[in-house]
């Protein structure tokens, strides 16, 4: 075994800081063990690779680690995380016990699979022959409605997925999608258990938890559909499930994949003051639930994103037009940093609109979802008035992308990479704590 440089990153979870305090002793019981085949996961946690597995006779000397300081990290998406004690460069060679003192992105690594220690995981990222040479993850969709059916699409053409079934309780449905991919058509979630490394589940919003979790508890990762559940109490007990089985929990809010929004960060600063306009006309599709999870969520999720504040205060009002829920609504959120949005969303609208406005101190944004275009304008050097600049403009119109075919492909790739999702189970969860929250306010008026 021969593995280049890689890079360690500390995930904590609930209840899992008291893994510091062992990891000064754990070069000593690697002296004293072996990673044999066979040994009980409960005896050894630390031995388990990230499929839980136990390591065999091949695999059964440890590699050196050696410490070498900390650095800066970064997410998948590229945006800077906050600075990490333990975000470590790690020279592995053949033979040798673990030195050093305790760090905190600690973790052992054989031929490119992930060890937890003591359930304690870690991200990695490795620069070795073995990962060219991984099998594709097999992956399946439950639920084949109008947008399942694109998940399974999208599932079928990436080379890093082998899509092994697709599941609905409308056979028909379930059969036509798959004899389009030529893989199994089940119509019962649970005869999937254990079977799939990864799957996306987009059934309706009342089932999410049922169905999420049974397939995280059974070792499966997870991409689930907005909104993440019906309640914040099943999210945090998602993202509770996900976090003890060490499974990726991404949530499907399929506009930070748009193109316009993943340039955004090039010019985005501080963000003082935030309108946004989500409009549609009236479908039957979705109405389960009020616009306010429907659509306007879309927009919570990334106002909550780029302010990255805590709520001070929500004013929100909405009215019910040809659904039993709520079809047009409006918020104001305003944050603690001082930050204020007002965000629209209606689905009884005669047009299609999706655009967003992000004022700071030196431009003005404006985002259309819709035709991918992300304009900036900003105070020249000039004067268009005495003592009043002027105004120049850029505009960058941005090829048309598949914003789902992106979600995916990233969901395997924080998969395979052990990383954080680019929109995970907190974010899923903060979202919907918000758009509940609005929800309440409205339908308590109407």
């Amino acid at each position: 075994m021969n593995l280049d440089f890689f890079d360690v990153r500390a995930r904590h979870r609930p209840g899992q800081r008291a893994l510091l305090d062992q990891c000064g002793k754990l070069g000593a019981n690697l002296r004293s063990q072996e990673l044999g085949i066979g040994q009980p996961a409960d005896r050894s946690p630390w031995m388990q690779n990230h499929r839980g597995g136990v390591y065999g006779p091949s695999q059964r000397t440890a590699p050196r680690f050696v410490h070498t300081g900390d650095e800066g990290a970064r997410s998948s998406h590229g945006r800077a995380q906050p600075e990490l004690k333990g975000f470590n460069k790690i020279a592995a060679t053949d033979a040798g016990t673990i030195t050093g003192s305790p760090v905190l992105g600690f973790g052992i690594l054989i031929n490119g699979l992930r060890v937890s220690v003591n359930g304690f995981s870690a991200y990695t990222r490795v620069t070795s022959k073995h990962q060219s040479s991984m099998p594709p993850i097999t992956t399946a969709v439950v639920g084949v409605g109008y947008l399942g059916r694109f998940h399974a699409q999208k599932y079928a053409q990436l080379a890093d997925s082998r899509l092994l079934a697709v599941v609905d309780i409308d056979t028909m449905a379930a059969d036509a999608v798959a004899a389009e991919h030529g893989v199994e058509a089940r119509y019962d979630y649970r005869d999937l258990l254990g079977r799939v490394d990864a799957v996306s589940i987009v059934v309706p919003t009342g089932l999410h938890y049922e169905v999420a979790a049974a397939f995280l508890a059974h070792g499966s990762h997870v991409l689930i559909e907005k909104p993440m559940t019906a309640t914040v109490a099943e999210a945090q007990a998602l993202i509770e499930l996900a976090g003890a089985h060490c499974r990726v929990l991404q949530v499907g809010h399929l506009e930070r994949f748009n193109s316009a929004i993943l340039n955004l960060d090039q010019v985005l600063e501080r963000p003082l003051f935030i309108e946004s306009h989500r409009l549609a006309p009236y479908k039957p599709r979705g109405t389960d639930v009020s616009v306010v999870l429907d659509l306007m969520i879309h927009d919570i999720d990334i106002i909550m994103n780029i302010v990255r504040s805590d709520l001070a205060r929500v004013d929100a009002s909405g009215v019910p037009v040809l659904s039993g829920a709520v079809d047009i609504a409006n918020a104001r959120l305003v944050f603690e940093n001082g930050c204020v949005a007002n965000v629209t969303a209606s689905r009884v609208s005669t047009k299609v609109e999706r655009k967003m406005r992000v004022f700071q101190h030196d431009a003005y944004i404006s985002i259309d979802f819709q035709d991918r275009t992300l304009s900036v304008h900003r105070k020249g050097a000039g004067e268009m008035f005495p003592g009043v600049a002027e105004i120049e403009s850029e505009q960058f119109q941005y090829e048309d992308g598949d914003a789902l075919k992106t979600e995916i492909e990233l969901f395997l790739k924080a998969i395979r990479d052990d990383t954080e999702p680019v929109v995970s189970g907190a974010d899923g969860k903060r979202a919907l704590e918000t758009a509940i929250r609005i929800t309440d306010m409205v339908t308590g008026r109407c």
